[in-house]
């Protein structure tokens, strides 16, 4: 018998060491990939890499502090409720370290179920070091989920080891943490030429909002290059100025005009060129695509000439400022098998969009038909494969997505943000490239609260005007450079009991209606009902409509939520069976040192190990 049990041991062991094998490929040592600091005096940085497939995330924070260190997750709104594992190194060199969460502003309580599994906690004399992975999504309530939306980061830190929170050390920032492609993951070809578009010398009016453009050549090339990368080139100091930039190629045949003006404004010809190749918002960085894909440039079929498009956000109303702000590109000879375009989405922005003030949540659409896109592209298109993608709203933009549909069906959502901050525009990558074939639907949400505005939002170009798009990144490239929708104004009036006989009644009517709980929702279901205009163009400005109506979106299920020993359960199971290997919490009468505990268990388990099988050895 005590063989028998002594076998069932080893091998319960060997089970649990093939499990630690299986898990998570960043151990307590492995490299962190991505890096931020998280507080404006760079007290606090946050190293972070993430196992996509195993649903585990690893966290490294470094803060200037002998005292005790935090990081969590919290919402838009409120910390109340936030997730912030704690941990720190008491004066006798034992360590503490807990999952816990915000029950008010300043009060934190130890969650019952601890997620958070220690890989590491140091202190020297000016550092403290906390060093922990968790799932993506717990089972438990009081933890916020990692998700491929951006994330709210919590940190927080004391002087001491007095587990306190105060405003001055208590930081929130929005990240992208779940970011699929580093750019260390990538080729850069050794024979990379840089050239900047940029405004130069513009003086920035002392207006709010100000779209200046120039048109200026693409680099001259001999054969074909690809441009690979491409970043924001802001002039110091006004960065906080300058909101988005877009470059727009033009169509060979288009007659371009010289100097600096407002693209919207008195003169059309500024507004020419409607492909966007490369964009860039408040809050990007650099992008860079991935290797087998670029924008070619210097070949017949590829543009000559761009319109350079710089959004300024002039609030102070600052006079005598010059600004030679821009976007800088890469490009190499050396050629990737697929040459890339971008394919524009959303609600068609002119004031036909609007939203209706005091709304808690609004939802707007924007619906895209591709089965005419071979008509208009003037070829067959094949299949466009999407890798990138990025999103953009204005300040009352809360969430979007885009949802693919084909045959009448919901296939997938191919990307989306339900955490959107109008601060944090950057261009991401799908963790799966997203096929999008000819006669497919395509249909972008966009959410929008408006509790702080008294007066309709019209769409527009101004940050106090609303937009509702999404730039997606594909291969092979075609002609198509937007595909937008918008209601039938008349009939989203009539359905409002307002007279209309022309577009600009029925935006006009408007104005005319209470925005009481009621209309609202009114309002969004009969926008979202009405027959919808369909405006499709090309890089040579050909435009063809066509018309539609939205489907429904059908909610993607949550998913499993993951244990903290890596199995999973039904996200609706409210006390989950099975074992739960709660990671060690580390109070501050513990005598374990400031070590990696799960290395250490993982030694521990291999002596057993041994010690066993000379066990059995010695029994036979």
């Amino acid at each position: 018998m005590a063989h028998v049990l002594l076998f069932r041991l080893l091998l319960l062991l060997a089970l649990a060491l093939v499990a630690h094998a299986k898990g998570s490929r960043l151990g307590p040592r492995s490299r962190l990939r991505y890096s931020r600091f998280l507080d404006p005096s760079n007290v606090m940085f946050l190293r972070w890499d993430f196992d996509y497939e195993a649903e585990v995330i690893t966290f490294e924070l470094k803060v200037r502090t002998t005292g005790w260190v935090g990081l969590g997750v919290t919402n838009r709104y409120t910390n109340v409720g936030g997730d912030l594992v704690v941990g720190g190194v008491l004066p006798n060199g034992n360590v503490y370290f807990s999952d816990q969460h915000l029950v008010d502003e300043y009060t934190l309580k130890e969650d019952g179920s601890q997620d958070a599994e220690l890989q590491g906690l140091t202190e020297d004399a000016v550092y403290t070091t906390m060093r922990y992975s968790r799932p993506f999504r717990s089972c438990d309530p009081h933890d916020q989920d990692i998700t491929v939306d951006t994330v709210r980061v919590l940190a927080a830190y004391g002087q001491d080891d007095t587990l306190t929170l105060s405003p001055e050390h208590t930081f929130v920032k929005s990240i992208f943490l779940l970011q699929m492609v580093h750019p260390d993951d990538l080729e850069v070809p050794e024979d990379t030429i840089i050239h900047d578009l940029e405004i130069v010398d513009f003086l920035v009016p002392e207006d709010d909002t100000t779209y200046a453009c120039t048109f200026l050549p693409l680099p001259i090339v001999s054969k074909k290059h690809q441009i690979h990368k491409f970043e924001p080139k802001l002039t110091y100091h006004n960065e906080t100025m300058v909101h988005h930039i877009l470059v727009y190629a033009c169509g060979n045949a288009s007659t371009l005009p010289t100097g600096i003006s407002d693209c919207y404004g008195a003169d059309p010809a500024f507004s020419l060129c409607s492909q966007v190749i490369v964009g860039w918002a408040v809050g990007g960085t650099s992008y860079q695509f991935p290797d087998d894909v670029g924008i070619s440039i210097g070949t017949p079929l590829d543009p000559q000439w761009i319109r350079l498009e710089v959004h300024y956000s002039n609030f102070h109303n600052l006079r005598g400022i010059y600004d030679s702000s821009g976007i800088r590109v890469y490009y190499s000879p050396r050629l990737r098998k697929y040459d890339m375009g971008v394919l524009q989405l959303g609600f068609f922005t002119f004031p036909i969009h609007f939203i209706p003030p005091g709304a808690e949540s609004y939802l707007s659409y924007g619906l895209c038909k591709s089965e005419k896109f071979e008509e208009i592209n003037g070829t067959p298109v094949p299949d466009i494969q999407v890798f990138g993608y990025l999103l953009h709203t204005h300040l009352a933009g809360r969430a979007l997505k885009a949802v693919q549909y084909r045959n009448g069906k919901q296939i997938k959502t191919i990307c989306k943000d339900d955490s959107y901050d109008f601060n944090l525009q950057e261009t991401r990558d799908l963790p799966k490239r997203a096929v999008i074939k000819a006669g497919d639907d395509l249909l972008v949400e966009c959410h929008y609260q408006t509790l702080d505005r008294d007066t309709l939002t019209f769409g527009g170009p101004s940050t106090i005007n609303e937009m509702c798009l999404i730039f997606l990144f594909y291969y092979p490239r075609n002609n198509i450079s937007s595909c937008m929708g918008y209601p039938d104004i008349i009939s989203v009036a009539h359905a409002m009991g307002e007279e209309a006989s022309d577009p600009m009644e029925g935006m006009m009517a408007m104005n005319n209606i209470e925005w009481t709980p009621e209309n609202i929702k009114k309002a969004e279901t009969a926008c979202k009902e009405a027959q919808q205009i369909v405006v499709i163009k090309t890089i040579d400005e050909v435009v063809e409509n066509t018309t539609g109506l939205i489907p429904d979106i059908v909610p993607t299920p949550r998913g499993p939520c993951l244990e903290s020993t890596g199995g999973k359960v039904e996200a609706l199971d409210k006390t989950p069976a099975g074992f739960r290997a709660t990671p060690l919490a580390l109070s501050s009468a513990s005598t374990a040192s400031p070590r990696d505990l799960s290395l250490a268990t993982l030694l521990f388990a291999q002596g057993a190990l041994s010690w066993l099988f000379a066990s059995l050895q010695a029994r036979d």
